[in-house]
């Protein structure tokens, strides 16, 4: 071989294969849906958490000069009926809708991730268990629970409502995760691990669940437009998050008061919504084209 060909032989060995991670980025990136989905969101959360720097108004404070104002240099968006700042309050609203939304997205994947894998793995007595939970916990009432419990919800206890939330989102998803580890395990590298001796929890957690990674992503971002619209749900029935906070749902229940002679009170809470759920939701869809192979978009 001569010096060129051990040269070039050099250089093919240091190229290194983009990671999977790179790959899906590059993919979701040149998805038009996944740059209009990505650039909302970016500006739904710039919004919520700048935004209030550019008002003197608090979501608490009232003007009692103003009730029912509409838009103007002093209430950008105007003021509800108690005086409150519309701008203020909606920006406040949308921010603990955004904090709910991500947190029961982690909290309900990360538990179908845990409890599917080990169904899956251990099959016997620990499927049919934690399957049996899931199985009841689908059948439940959660509408109905959640609504008994609201008062619970009140001030600092909106953790607890992120808690319950969650734990009515991760069920389905559970059950794909335990289909997919029980073929998973049957895999070279997983019996390999087997047989070298290293424990179970230790081969879910290192092999089986990143090995799922493209589903459990996808399934987080979608559960965050899902916990976002089952938030304002409950909110706008009073049963969400309670006074004296708010959250898009609670000012949509009150909005939709006056919506038709102080539209302001309404449709700024409610747009903000519907182009919140819609970023989500065109990054959950660019997101599953970007991890499929066969897909056509974004190649």
């Amino acid at each position: 071989m001569s010096i060129a060909d051990e040269e070039l032989a050099e250089q093919v060995v240091k190229i290194k294969a983009p990671s999977r991670g790179r790959v899906v980025a590059r993919r979701f990136f040149t998805m038009r849906q996944g740059q209009l989905g990505f650039a909302l969101l970016a500006l739904m959360f710039l919004l919520a958490f700048a935004g209030p720097h550019f008002t003197h108004w608090t979501y608490t404070d009232k003007d009692f000069a103003a009730f029912l104002r509409p838009p103007s240099a002093e209430h950008y968006w105007g003021t509800l009926q108690t005086g409150a700042d519309v701008f203020a309050v909606t920006l406040r609203g949308m921010q603990k809708s955004l904090i709910v939304g991500l947190l029961v997205a982690v909290v309900a994947t990360t538990l179908a991730a845990v409890v599917g894998a080990f169904a899956g793995y251990f099959l016997g007595w620990t499927d049919r268990v934690l399957m049996w939970v899931v199985d009841l916990l689908l059948v439940l009432p959660s509408f109905l629970i959640l609504a008994i419990m609201s008062p619970l919800f009140a001030g600092g206890a909106w953790v607890l409502f992120v808690i319950m939330l969650a734990l009515f989102l991760w069920m389905i998803t559970s059950k794909v995760v335990r289909g997919m580890t029980v073929s998973l395990k049957e895999r070279e590298f997983i019996s390999a691990a087997r047989y070298m001796g290293v424990p179970a929890p230790t081969i879910i957690f290192r092999h089986v669940i990143p090995n799922m990674s493209s589903l459990l992503v996808v399934d987080a971002t979608l559960n965050v437009s899902s916990a976002i619209l089952t938030e304002t749900t409950l909110s706008y029935f009073g049963f969400g998050i309670q006074p004296p906070d708010v959250s898009l749902g609670s000012l949509i229940a009150d909005g939709s008061k006056t919506a038709v002679f102080a539209p302001w009170t309404f449709w700024f809470a409610a747009g903000l919504l519907i182009l919140t759920v819609l970023s989500v939701n065109l990054i959950g869809d660019s997101l599953r084209d970007a991890f499929d192979p066969t897909s056509k978009r974004g190649s």
